[in-house]
């Protein structure tokens, strides 16, 4: 029997169509118009280009004006377009949700002009963020290494930028932004999270800082830190409460330790060794360590019985 393919694509169409509409699970018609994800991910580049100019963006200008004047569009190439995909992302917002696209659209370039008043204390930020890395990591060769390379930098810098669409109530892309930086570094930081100067993340892969965190300054993190809640089972009805804990300043915290609930609050000066789980408030200047396991080793019988010389390692 053959099968007649263009009725059942029109008749796919037609159903998976009607079907989300009623559900909302693709959203309605009018919103449709969403934020584009590629775009705030070149958005996010020309960024990139004006805090760090002499690292990214074109290189062929040769003059001061002429390089004042390529950051200058790009600046201006940031306004417009960031601003119209915040109009965009206010279909999200319930203030704004039902207004005219005009209004909408005031509203977008209103918030973008704030978010680009920012960019000197963001830039500002991230100089500290820079030095704490030069500082707390001996295989840096020097600054432009980590500006050019380190994820752990790209996230925070992500971070930063989208902290400040997030303060300034802009639905979507903040989180666009952040998990986008996600995807590019392994590091998963909740653009509500607040960061303090001088931030280091070391190496990076699997750390994961919730939307409530609140972090000091002169704060390091080494790769699978979690900064988490400790239960998310009442759902929507905990949006809003302090779930993630607060890390005073002076903290280091090594790999895949765990510091959860938005009561936990990590004391000045502590040092939190790797693999700890933390669930209650430590006082300033402790140094918290799991008991290291026992290394036991004994000879494979396997081996001895081929006559093969090596040792199995057993925990």
């Amino acid at each position: 029997m053959e099968i007649d393919m263009d009725k059942k694509i029109r008749d796919l169409t037609a159903y998976l169509t009607a079907n989300a509409e009623r559900g909302r699970m693709v959203g309605t018609l009018a919103l449709r118009l969403q934020p584009d994800k590629e775009i705030i991910a070149h958005v996010l580049d020309l960024l990139r280009n004006i805090l760090f100019p002499a690292h990214f963006g074109r290189k062929q200008t040769v003059s001061d004006f002429a390089v004042q004047y390529e950051y200058g569009s790009q600046i201006e190439e940031i306004y417009t377009t960031l601003a119209d995909q915040i109009s965009l992302a206010l279909l999200h917002h319930p203030d704004y949700c039902d207004t005219p696209k005009a209004v909408r659209k005031a509203r977008g370039r209103e918030i973008c002009a704030r978010f680009l008043d920012r960019l000197p204390e963001i830039q500002d930020y991230l100089k500290t963020d820079i030095q704490a890395a030069f500082d707390g990591d001996p295989a840096a060769q020097d600054k432009d290494e980590i500006i050019f390379s380190y994820p752990g930098f790209y996230a925070i810098m992500v971070s930063r930028l989208a902290h400040a669409l997030f303060v300034l109530d802009v639905p979507l892309i903040p989180r666009i932004m952040t998990e986008h930086a996600h995807v590019t570094t392994g590091i998963d930081i909740h653009p509500g999270a607040v960061i303090g100067r001088y931030f280091f993340i070391d190496h990076g892969t699997g750390v994961v800082i919730g939307e409530t965190t609140v972090i000091g300054e002169r704060v390091k993190v080494y790769q699978g830190v979690t900064l988490g809640g400790l239960s998310t089972r009442a759902g929507q009805g905990l949006r809003g409460a302090k779930r993630h804990p607060t890390i005073e300043n002076d903290v280091t915290i090594y790999s895949n330790a765990s510091v959860l609930g938005g009561e936990t609050v990590i004391g000045e000066g502590c040092v939190i060794g790797g693999s700890c789980f933390i669930t209650r408030s430590i006082s300033p200047h402790m140094r918290v360590s799991v008991q290291s396991p026992e290394l036991q080793l004994k000879p494979d019988q396997q081996a001895l019985n081929d006559h093969t010389d090596y040792w199995v390692y057993e925990i």
